[in-house]
């Protein structure tokens, strides 16, 4: 016994710090229940073409939705009827874009604050999260990001943002590495992008961070453009976190390419501030282009949306279709049926 303990314990010496953290995440209670997962739906003709990437549940079936290339500052609503028993979403209508009147800031994630009647969006250029009133105005004020968050840059800069109304907390980070924390993932850098995850209190002051780790990149072949990071944030009820990882791999033929999306759970409550947070698989798939399929789609924005009649909740995504790139890209939703309680 006592050499088959020296042996296990030898063996998780050996692991990296960060799949020894993933390894004891369920005993931590980060375990989230994926109950089913829909298909991806499009919706041609009643959502414009667009870049979306980010959003947020204002109540009831209205969404506001981000784009980074939208014509300026600013958000959409959507109308999105979701069937309460299965989660699927039955139509999604586009209820206009509400402009802030300043030039687009390539606005990325984005999230609503219902009981101040206010909504936040971040910016990769310039990384800064303002506030908007719902008609889309700024209202001069904006979370105080710190500072090292300006050294992102403006290509892997603040991406994903999420406020949760039962914690009154916000959450932000960056879509890949600061350049204080370490290397980007790229193609040919095979290393995990190592991203803080920065909280704010309703005062819109900063509280803890944390780090995260992604997994690392899977890309083999030399792409004609690659995507790796964390484009979504989804703060839940009782103070966990979801952390959606987005590798997006194109090829120089186009056909070949692929979006690999995992979502993982992690739990800042508890922990020590700075630390490396262990996370847990909620779930993963993969979409693609190919000559039988072009249902690929940049999953960039996440959400919970309403509970459904069994208790469970809807986790909300939407893509980034480079604005239907070559009439062949789709502005993708799908939902996911999660328990979390």
């Amino acid at each position: 016994m006592r050499v088959i303990v020296a042996f296990v314990a030898a063996a998780l010496a050996s692991l990296p710090l960060s799949v020894l953290l993933a390894a004891t995440a369920d005993t931590l209670g980060c375990a989230v229940e994926v109950v089913k997962a829909n298909r991806q739906r499009s919706f041609a003709g009643a959502v414009p073409p667009g870049n979306y990437s980010g959003v947020a549940w204002l109540g009831g079936s209205r969404y506001a939705v981000v784009s980074d290339k939208s014509a300026s500052d600013g958000f959409f609503v959507f109308d999105i009827r979701i069937d309460s028993v299965s989660g699927k979403i039955q139509s999604v209508s586009n209820e206009g874009f509400f402009s802030a009147g300043t030039p687009n800031r390539d606005q990325e994630g984005i999230a609503c604050v219902p009981q101040a009647g206010k909504v936040y969006v971040s910016g990769e250029r310039g990384n800064r999260v303002l506030e908007y009133s719902l008609d889309g105005r700024h209202t001069g004020r904006q979370l105080a990001v710190p500072d090292v968050f300006a050294t992102a840059g403006g290509n892997y800069g603040i991406e994903a943002l999420t406020y949760n109304a039962v914690t009154r907390r916000f959450w932000l980070t960056t879509e890949s590495t600061l350049p204080c924390d370490g290397q980007q993932a790229a193609y040919g850098n095979v290393v995990g992008n190592r991203l803080r995850l920065q909280c704010f209190d309703d005062s819109l002051q900063p509280g803890a961070f944390f780090f995260y780790e992604m997994d690392l990149p899977e890309v083999r072949k030399r792409p004609a453009a690659y995507a790796m990071g964390v484009s979504g944030l989804c703060a839940l009820d009782d103070g966990r976190l979801l952390v959606m990882e987005r590798e997006f791999y194109v090829s120089r033929r186009k056909l070949g390419s692929w979006v690999r999306v995992k979502l993982f759970a992690v739990c800042p409550d508890g922990s020590q501030e700075g630390m490396l947070l262990p996370k847990t698989k909620v779930m993963e798939f993969k979409t693609r282009l190919s000559l039988f399929s072009y249902r690929l789609a940049n999953y960039e924005g996440m959400c919970l949306g309403p509970r459904l009649k069994d208790g469970s909740r809807v986790l909300l995504l939407v893509s980034d279709s480079q604005n239907q790139y070559g009439g062949v890209l789709k502005d993708y939703f799908r939902t996911v049926v999660i328990r979390c309680d």
